[in-house]
């Protein structure tokens, strides 16, 4: 289970192509695994998200570079943060799993939640749909996929999705973890509680408490034991030995997005730096020790603007393990 995952959110290095971009990728899961992360997540996107830059900038298919993975690594979890359910058939989607974990000798998590980036959609020609109609659709490919894990033969005829007599063999090498992703209150984490093994939180911090309020009370409600759900919360991070450093790698990685922070005010930057928890060992590790509590098991961290400089990543995980061990 999840309690220190570490994400690659972004492809784009500086000076590295296509010829040389696995190599760069692999190095950050195997420094994830000597570091003391448990899980190496990769977002499952065709276009990159605006928040992180435009879309053309680069980004590799999600499962294809999870199988990869499962080569360059022993130990660690493979999972999506998160998959998009809309962009695969679930029982597909199942044998996609199910065969990573059998290449991976067992390390595969499923991470999936209903889809949103709609320029995706229209420009691979993928059915979008209505907020209602995904999260229908979420939960009809939940009740196919988890069926096929657990090596039931699965009929449906369903509203989005029919499938007859399901076969999934050979069967996965593990049980196959189930993580939901999203805060939502009201769908998101009744389907956590009636579903999933894991959530992850992507919401402010101060609506943390809320958040673990709600998903208590979708357990109770569904007679769920709520102890069986691992939750983490989703973090930006930018560490580097020293705070000169990390500053230096956040002001790089803004001005290669063509935001250069020394032109701006310090109120300017300092609200393009909350993007960050940033800093050295020290001054990061606290903020992530300020925010655990009952009921939040740990972080999935992710490093934009520098998992790609060789060490970073270790040092992360190095200085967040011990937090959640």
């Amino acid at each position: 289970m999840t309690r220190l995952g570490y994400q690659i959110p972004n492809f784009t290095y500086p000076d590295i192509g296509p010829a040389d971009l696995f190599d760069v990728v692999a190095r950050q899961a195997r420094e994830a695994e000597e570091g003391g992360f448990d899980t190496v997540l990769v977002m499952d996107h065709f276009f990159q998200l605006p928040m992180l830059g435009e879309p053309e900038a680069y980004m590799l298919e999600c499962y294809t570079l999870l199988a990869a993975l499962a080569r360059e690594t022993s130990t660690i979890t493979l999972s999506a943060l998160v998959t998009g359910n809309t962009y695969r058939n679930p029982a597909v989607l199942a044998k996609i799993l199910t065969t990573l974990d059998i290449v991976s000798g067992g390390r595969a998590q499923l991470g999936i939640g209903c889809g949103w980036f709609e320029l995706e959609h229209d420009s691979f020609g993928i059915e979008f749909g209505t907020f209602t109609e995904r999260f229908e659709k979420l939960e009809e490919a939940l009740q196919i996929i988890i069926g096929m894990f657990r090596g039931e033969r699965p009929t449906l005829d369903g509203s989005h999705y029919g499938v007859s007599d399901a076969i999934n063999e050979p069967p996965p090498v593990s049980k196959i973890p189930v993580l939901i992703g999203g805060a939502g209150e009201r769908k998101t984490l009744r389907m956590v509680a009636q579903y999933a093994d894991e959530s992850n939180l992507i919401c402010a911090d101060d609506e943390i408490d809320r958040k673990l309020e709600a998903l208590d009370e979708h357990c109770a409600a569904l007679g769920r034991d709520r102890s069986e759900i691992t939750v983490t919360k989703q973090k930006n991070a930018c560490l580097a030995p020293t705070t000169e450093e990390a500053k230096a790698d956040v002001f790089a990685y803004f001005e290669r997005r063509g935001l250069p922070l020394d032109g701006m005010t310090e109120d300017e930057q300092a609200m393009w730096m909350s993007n960050f928890v940033w800093g050295d060992p020290a001054t990061v590790g606290e903020h992530f020790a300020s925010l655990l509590r009952p009921g939040l098991d740990g972080f999935t961290v992710n490093m934009p603007a520098n998992g790609h400089v060789e060490g970073r990543v270790q040092l992360l995980g190095e200085t967040l393990a011990p937090l959640v061990s």
